[in-house]
């Protein structure tokens, strides 16, 4: 009895996370929530929901990072083994913040807690446990730099059903999805007028943002004379280290990026994250450029593949130097060439990567024998957030490169707001699960923002996203191509665009009152 009050909880936290990418497995989540949440509402002490919280949140983490132990499998410096460790030891970390929700839950509305048995104090409960996984999501997605990586609201994406985010967020819109199972822990305990009342809540607000034309404005764009082109040249990730990968992967872009019509209309080419491994600034110390010639030769072999009002932006890498002319640290860019062999922009990578992009307290995990995933002993640095870049003839961009896209509500510069976001990305180091999730996850900042945003990857999935989150086009995973499209248009501000994460206080504030209604009036 004992092993199964252990294993129940981490069961039903594995069963929960089958409804992200790509799996879909949406029954599945909304289930495995309603019966934890029926465990937590029956639980006898606040020690009990603490344990069941965390052993949950366990299950659920490490399905839904299982991806993680992929970039393990592309490196040497570290046992490959040693990926199946690091998603347990995340997930042992990241299930502290159901376990918060669930204490929350429990303390705040549970009958044992309270001493109330009426049976509207099982809607209250359900409520305070939406807002309780709203604060903690959100604290997830911030504490510590914040890993905010498969939000509950993403088991909404493949079902067309999260088109509330472009009005509450993502992590608001989390919370909702707990009330749903709620709903259904109601339904089972007889409480089948509170369970319909829900259940009816939640899909008006689906149902009311789903023609969001008829409630946000919508900005057309002008007649397409303008093309979007995103390429995918789909090298195997096990290249990256061989000295011949920059100009096989430079002559696979080149390839799928040549122009076919000499009048057609203007292009913006989109290539992946870190697709051009030649220097392609000026000013660098000599040895750098001995095995490729100048960073000028580089930059006139791109402008070879434009029209005259053609550009690339494309993933790169600038490196800094100090005095001896030793490189010193990296960052990981966006830059904008043009036909006249020049670069017109830059954006560097504000969001790193721990262990890809910089090893956190090297000089502590070095002698333990760890490293950085991404081969290189150099650290990048960060940028300074979230930029626009205006690209002549195409509008105003904005930047998120790779992971930098699942973070909701640090995505957009609110004093410069772009036409759409280029996602640059280099999904390789994925492996076959996190692909989908983070394609989802750039869906979501679609809705959220009401901004198209267009992503590139070497090896997929690349894809040209609606500014309500609907796929245009993509290039499937470990398919080589190219997608083309004119400029999706955007809606004006929404919602959320304008308040943030301020929707979390407010949709978590809204929860809690109810619930103090509902006690209140049941006395």
């Amino acid at each position: 009895m004992r092993a199964f009050r252990f294993l129940l909880p981490v069961a039903l936290g594995a069963i929960s996370a089958l409804g992200f990418p790509p799996w879909n497995a949406l029954p599945a989540t909304l289930i495995a929530f309603a019966v934890w949440l029926h465990l937590i509402h029956e639980a006898p002490t606040l020690r009990r929901v603490l344990g069941i919280g965390w052993l949950f949140g366990v299950g659920h983490f490490c399905v839904a990072n299982a991806w993680i132990q992929q970039p393990f499998e592309y490196q040497d410096a570290m046992p490959h083994w040693l990926g199946y460790g690091a998603v347990l030891a995340l997930s042992l970390y990241l299930a502290i913040y159901p376990m918060l929700a669930a204490g929350l839950a429990w303390r705040l509305a549970s009958p044992a807690a309270k001493g109330d048995s009426a049976p509207t104090a099982d809607a209250a409960f359900v409520l305070v446990a939406g807002a309780g996984w709203t604060i903690a999501e959100y604290l997830r997605g911030t504490i510590l730099s914040g890993y905010p990586w498969d939000p509950l609201s993403l088991v909404l994406i493949p079902h067309d059903l999260a088109q509330p985010a472009w009005l509450i967020g993502t992590y608001a819109l989390s919370g909702l999805v707990v009330v749903a199972s709620g709903a259904l822990m109601l339904l089972v305990r007889g409480r089948w007028k509170l369970a319909v009342i829900g259940a009816a809540m939640f899909a008006a607000l689906t149902l009311a943002s789903t023609d969001r034309c008829r409630i946000a404005t919508c900005v057309p764009q002008p007649p397409a004379r303008q093309m979007l082109r995103v390429v995918q040249p789909n090298l195997p990730e096990e290249e990256r280290p061989t000295e011949a990968y920059a100009e096989n992967n430079f002559r696979a872009l080149a390839r799928l990026s040549r122009r076919t019509d000499a009048s057609g209309p203007p292009r913006l080419l989109f290539w992946p994250e870190g697709a051009i491994r030649f220097p392609l600034e000026d000013g660098y110390p000599a040895y750098v450029y001995m095995d490729m010639g100048s960073a000028t030769m580089a930059r006139i072999r791109m402008g070879a593949l434009l029209g005259d009002n053609d550009a690339i932006l494309t993933g790169a890498q600038t490196l800094k130097f100090n005095a001896s002319e030793d490189v010193t640290a990296a960052t990981n860019s966006i830059v904008l060439a043009g036909p006249d062999a020049r670069l017109h922009g830059r954006y560097d990578k504000a969001h790193l990567v721990p262990f890809g992009e910089y090893l956190p307290m090297r000089p502590l995990l070095e002698r333990l024998g760890l490293s950085r995933l991404v081969p290189g002993d150099v650290d990048f640095i960060p940028g300074p957030g979230p930029r626009t870049m205006a690209v002549p003839g195409f509008g105003k961009v904005g930047m998120l490169i790779c992971y930098e896209v699942i973070f909701s509500g640090a995505t957009v510069d609110p004093a410069d707001r772009p036409d759409f976001l280029f996602n640059p990305s280099n999904d390789a180091w994925f492996g076959d699960l996190g692909p989908p999730a983070h394609l989802a996850q750039a869906q979501l900042r679609a809705i959220e923002e009401g901004l198209p945003v267009i992503r590139s990857t070497p090896t997929g999935i690349s894809a040209i996203i609606a500014a309500d989150g609907r796929i245009i086009d993509s290039i499937a995973l470990h398919k080589t191509g190219a997608i083309e499209a004119p400029i999706p248009p955007r809606f004006a501000p929404t919602a959320f665009s304008r308040l943030g994460n301020w929707m979390v206080g407010l949709v978590s504030a809204l929860l809690l009152l109810t619930a103090i209604a509902i006690r209140r009036r049941a006395r």
